[in-house]
C-alpha cells in the first residue's frame, strides 16, 4: 500500500449520459464491469448511461448501481494498468459502498444488489415533494446547525452534509428546509440553492429505508476490508464485518461527515486523493478542506493518465 495515496469516491449527483465512454473504448474491463452490474440489475446499465436520458438515470435506484459500477469500472481499470495501492479510502454517501467494494469488504455483484434496494427504499421513504435538500455556503457550521433547531417547528429539518468549510447540506421537511434557508440568508449566507434531489437523504426520515434494508444487508457477506475504510458516521475504520453492516445502516439516515473523513485521510499520511468515478466534486470539496492535498481526478482517459503518472 501507498501511505501517501488515497482514494475517495463520489455520491449521487456525478452521473451524466455518456461518462467514461472514452475509458471503454479503449479498454473493455469497463463495459465488462457494467455486463456484471446488468445481469443483477436485469437491465443493459452500459445503454442506459451512454444512450439513456439524464432522467432515467436521475431515478435513485438507477442512480445508485450506476455509480458504483462506474467507480468499481475504474478501480478495476486502476489496478489493471498498474496502478498503486492506496492506503486508505473514503466514500461520500452512496461512495462509501464503492469503497467498500474496492476494498474488498463487500462483493461487487452483491453491493450492486444492495445499494438498488438502498435507492428503491430511499425513494419510497418519504414522498416526491414532501422533503427537500438545501446547500448552504458562506457561513459556519455551527450557525447552520442553529437555524436548522429553530426552523423545525415540529418537524425534521437537519445539517446532514458537511461537505468542506462553509459548504453544508441541510435536509428535511420541505417547509422547515425553506424556514432554514431563510433563516441562513438573514444570518450572512453567500448562497442557499435547493438541490433537485427527490428525497432528503441523511436525516431521520429516512429511518424506514434502512429498516427496510436491514434485512438483506445483514444476509450479505461481509469481510475486514484489505484497505482501511473511513466510514461517513464517524470518520473512522472498521474491520469488524458486523460494525460494518450496522454503519452502513446508519449512514442512510445520520450525516455524512465528509470534512472528518478527508482529515482523517490527511491523519494517515494521504498527500494525494484519487477521486475515483465520474465527475470532479470530491476534487473541490478536497481542495477546499485542505490546500496542501492533490487532488487528481479519474472519469477520462487524460486525467487517468495523468494520475498514474503522478503516483
Amino acid at each position: 500500500m501507498n501511505s501517501n495515496l488515497a482514494f475517495v469516491f463520489p455520491g449521487q449527483g456525478s452521473q451524466k449520459i455518456g461518462m467514461l465512454a472514452d475509458l471503454a473504448a479503449e479498454n473493455a474491463l469497463v463495459e465488462e464491469t457494467f455486463a456484471q452490474a446488468s445481469a443483477v440489475l436485469g437491465y443493459d446499465c452500459w445503454q442506459l448511461v451512454q444512450q439513456g436520458e439524464q432522467e432515467d438515470i436521475n431515478l435513485t435506484e438507477r442512480t445508485q448501481p450506476i455509480l458504483l459500477t462506474a467507480s468499481v469500472a475504474i478501480w478495476r481499470l486502476w489496478q489493471h494498468l498498474g496502478g498503486p495501492t492506496p492506503g486508505a479510502l473514503a466514500g461520500h454517501s452512496l461512495g462509501e459502498w464503492s469503497a467498500l467494494v474496492c476494498a474488498g469488504a463487500v462483493d461487487f455483484a452483491d453491493a450492486v444488489n444492495i445499494v438498488r434496494s438502498r435507492g428503491a427504499f430511499m425513494q419510497q421513504a418519504v414522498p416526491v415533494g414532501v422533503g427537500a435538500m438545501a446547500a448552504i455556503m458562506g457561513i459556519d457550521d455551527d450557525i447552520v446547525v442553529d437555524a436548522c433547531r429553530q426552523a423545525a417547528q415540529q418537524q425534521i429539518v437537519a445539517a446532514v452534509n458537511f461537505n468542506a468549510p462553509g459548504q453544508v447540506v441541510i435536509a428535511g421537511d420541505a417547509d422547515a428546509v425553506a424556514r432554514a434557508v431563510a433563516i441562513c440568508k438573514k444570518a450572512g449566507a453567500k448562497r442557499a440553492v435547493e438541490l433537485p434531489v427527490s428525497a432528503p437523504f441523511h436525516t431521520s426520515l429516512m429511518r424506514p429505508a434502512a429498516d427496510n434494508l436491514a434485512q438483506l444487508i445483514e444476509q450479505t457477506n461481509f469481510s475486514a476490508p484489505q484497505i482501511p475504510v473511513i466510514h461517513n458516521v464517524h470518520a473512522q475504520a472498521e474491520d469488524k464485518p458486523q460494525a460494518i453492516k450496522s454503519l452502513m445502516l446508519e449512514q442512510i439516515y445520520k450525516p455524512v461527515l465528509w470534512v472528518d473523513c478527508v482529515n482523517g485521510l490527511a491523519a494517515r499520511g494521504a498527500e494525494i486523493l484519487i477521486e475515483c468515478g465520474p465527475g470532479r466534486v470530491l476534487n473541490g470539496l478536497s481542495k477546499r478542506i485542505d490546500r496542501n492535498l492533490t487532488s487528481l481526478a479519474t472519469d477520462d482517459v487524460a486525467s487517468l493518465e495523468n494520475a498514474l503518472s503522478s503516483v
